[in-house]
């Protein structure tokens, strides 16, 4: 999603019936453009893209209390699985992918279910390894829901409303800044030795926060672009010379290793697996948005035969690249709205410029050591940027309920809806005598939230207004 905190239903249905015309691109989705101007672009794609992929491993790693060798080596497996998943995306095989100049990373919708689930997998005497191995079960087993769905996508606008598609990205970004925050104060490590929200850690994190925000409202579009990186670099160095870095693990990691799939193995549990149901038809719904806008910034149809196709085999690939990324020891991948703007910006929307990323990803994951050195990030200081980025994800989630007709009944589906969900996370403890199955489930404000706002929007009568812009829909989401 990511992803969810760059992109907004609003602007996607807004894409659907706009269409960038083909005499502004430099090269068209077919063109190659030479090598050294192929490169160029595909560094500002890696750019845009790169902190979206670490910073959820980075964020799990650190809830799970994984070592700094095996945290480094899966943000390694997550640049080589988002390089493997965006060549598959890019080049089409088969049924498999869009064919279009897409990029996936990792996904910021599932971080609140996985760090619940290792969590509860951690407390219950698994190590972080074992907590890992059922992390990755679900989630593999999870992306068949994504690759079943992008055969019926015609069918998931009368499942997912607006309304509640909207209602359950604001819990994913609510339920999150709870994480950021916890980070900027210094995290569990800082919980634990007793130095948590001290003066220094506060500092630092909101100078990063500062760094974020006044970037963010930068005129440079360029700055508004690189505005996390730029904030995550500033504080790494800062806190370098606080003494805060620690780069001692650089020394005992290898130049180059090779993915092991398989590494930590793979469990199951239903209870843990129920929660992400509901996260792959969400991620489907997501990809759906942001190839429609690709399609558009690229000069390509947003309607008929040949969008669906891309559609269908685009949201086809998410799930089957999600499913790769399990098996290379990485999280659930997704397709990234931010590198649309990339494509605007540069004129490129060639699709071959996606094989130079997916190269460049690719060689950056099999160096532990580049994965070493992110993992070095001092927590106030990804805390710093992360909690802007999760308030994003809210506002996101805001402006798709925004974008519908809201009645009575939508008002009662999203207030419901918001209370159960942020419910489950001011007061976990209620679910601490139930079942497992239960208290994987609705311990989750996510699944809790989603569900209810499922059942509300399937139960209660809808008004008449709601029948009236239904029969307004657009003809391209009719088609689609």
């Amino acid at each position: 999603m990511t992803e969810l905190n760059q992109s907004s239903i609003t602007e996607d249905r807004a894409a659907r019936v706009e269409r960038r015309p083909s005499s502004e691109l430099i090269y068209g989705l077919n063109d190659k453009p030479p090598v050294p101007e192929a490169i160029f672009v595909a560094f500002q794609h890696v750019l845009a893209a790169f902190v979206g992929i670490i910073t959820p491993p980075l964020i799990i790693a650190g809830s799970l209390g994984l070592d700094p060798a095996n945290t480094s080596y899966i943000i390694s497996m997550s640049l080589f699985a988002s390089g493997i998943c965006t060549f598959i995306q890019c080049r089409k095989i088969g049924p498999v992918g869009s064919g279009l100049l897409s990029l996936q990373g990792t996904s910021f919708a599932f971080l609140g279910p996985i760090i619940g689930v290792g969590t509860v997998a951690v407390q219950g005497g698994r190590t972080p390894e074992q907590a890992l191995a059922l992390i990755f079960g679900v989630c593999f087993f999870g992306a068949a829901v994504e690759i079943i769905l992008s055969r019926f996508l015609h069918l998931m606008d009368k499942i997912i409303t607006p309304v509640v598609s909207g209602t359950v990205v604001m819990i994913i970004g609510l339920g999150l800044i709870k994480t950021g925050i916890i980070s900027l104060a210094g995290g569990t490590i800082a919980q634990k030795n007793g130095t948590f929200g001290s003066v220094q850690n506060l500092l630092l994190g909101g100078g990063v926060l500062l760094i974020v925000v006044l970037l963010t409202t930068s005129k440079n579009r360029f700055l508004r672009m690189g505005a996390i990186a730029i904030g995550l670099t500033v504080g790494y160095i800062v806190s370098a010379f606080m003494g805060m870095v620690d780069l001692s693990i650089l020394g005992k990691l290898a130049i180059i290793s090779p993915p092991i799939p398989f590494r930590y193995g793979m469990s199951f549990d239903l209870g843990a697996f129920l929660p992400f149901i509901l996260l792959y038809v969400l991620t489907a719904i997501e990809t759906v948005g942001d190839l429609t806008a690709t399609s558009a910034v690229s000069g390509e149809p947003v309607s008929g035969s040949t969008y669906v196709r891309r559609i269908k085999g685009g949201v086809l690939g998410d799930g089957v690249n999600s499913a790769i990324a399990a098996v290379l020891n990485t999280f659930p991948n997704t397709t990234f709205s931010q590198n649309n703007g990339v494509i605007q910006m540069t004129g490129v929307g060639s699709r071959y410029v996606g094989f130079y990323v997916a190269g460049i990803f690719a060689i950056l994951g099999l160096s532990p050591i580049i994965g070493g050195i992110f993992q070095a990030i001092p927590q106030p200081v990804l805390g710093g940027a992360t909690t802007v980025m999760f308030g994003s994800i809210a506002v996101a989630g805001l402006s798709i309920v925004s974008s519908a007709k809201l009645d009575r009944r939508s008002m009662i589906i999203v207030a419901v809806s918001l209370a159960m969900g942020l419910g489950v996370i001011y007061a976990p403890e209620i679910f601490n005598d139930k079942p497992p199955l239960i208290k994987n489930l609705f311990g989750s404000s996510i699944s809790t939230g989603g569900l209810t706002a499922i059942l509300l929007s399937w139960l209660l009568p809808s008004s008449g207004e709601e029948e009236i812009a239904e029969e307004e829909v657009s003809p391209v989401e009719a088609e689609l």
